[in-house]
């Protein structure tokens, strides 16, 4: 249990795979992941150490209270859950709602970082009215979370146009089982409380990140397209990647080339450094 504040602490469900003698990564999920979201990827990346966690509202996490759900005690949680697992730098990745965590991460807390690699991430929303427009959305949302059965509300909410090409997908119902395993009530607590609304607006902060960052998104999600040529713009730091054949969640849609382009990210950074 790691604690940040009075009555405030996490209890974080963990997983290590690997030497921890070699290069770790953290891993954080998207909305309705667990630590079991990445799994397939892991076992292709023998060479890093990876260190997978439940997030707060997710698996088998437990928090203190319901502002630990929030963006910025999250980060203050998972940095103490570094310090406690006495690992001083690491790299990041996260995919959309985990994405958007390590890029907090990356911004407030780069000491701890070599590199970071965000999937389908955003920096939040700009302006208020946006905000304000996403937050009464996403309390909708979790209203439906708390009054229906979770896999009716995923069949809905895979009916997104955003998640098409996951939904055709072969092993889309593997993808299922993983969102199956979370508690509806505490899923929804996590869309009030660090969705894409509620979380502080980080645009402003791009350009300041001393980490290298690499950007993945799927050729098919035109929306995170946009977004991340934008960060690209504004951030000197990040480089783009665009994976063909795939929509929103490239590590599943796309494990090998997911895998690729996170093996030739570290090796290029490990030249450059050995260069110097």
């Amino acid at each position: 249990m790691v604690q940040i504040a009075d009555g405030s602490y996490y209890c974080f469900n963990y997983i290590i795979i690997g030497d921890r003698q070699k290069p770790l990564i953290l891993w954080l999920h998207g909305f309705m992941g667990n630590c079991h979201e990445f799994l397939d990827v892991i076992e292709c990346l023998s060479e890093f150490c990876c260190l997978v966690v439940d997030l707060p509202g997710h698996g088998q996490t437990k928090v203190g209270q319901d502002a630990d759900y929030q963006m910025p005690n999250t980060a203050w949680g998972l940095i103490r859950l570094l310090e406690a697992l006495a690992i001083k730098q690491c790299w990041l990745v996260g995919y959309s709602m985990g994405g958007r965590i390590a890029l907090y991460l990356s911004i407030f807390f780069p000491q701890y970082f070599q590199g970071v690699i965000l999937e389908s991430a955003s920096p939040g929303l700009d302006t208020q009215p946006e905000r304000d427009r996403r937050i009464e959305q996403d309390f909708k949302l979790a209203k439906q979370l708390e009054s229906m059965d979770l896999a009716q509300f995923l069949q809905q909410w895979y009916a997104n146009p955003l998640f098409a090409s996951l939904v055709q997908h072969p092993h889309y119902q593997q993808a299922i089982a993983i969102r199956l395993n979370n508690d509806s009530s505490k899923l929804a607590k996590s869309l009030r409380l660090i969705g894409l609304g509620m979380q502080p607006s980080l645009w402003s902060y791009l350009s300041e990140i001393p980490l290298p960052l690499l950007l993945i998104v799927g050729a098919l999600d035109a929306k995170f397209i946009a977004i991340n040529q934008k960060i690209a713009s504004l951030c000197p730091q990040a480089s783009l990647s665009v994976v063909q054949n795939s929509g929103h969640n490239v590590h599943f849609e796309q494990p090998a080339q997911f895998v690729n382009l996170i093996k030739h990210f570290q090796n290029r950074l490990q030249l450059s450094t050995n260069d110097h």
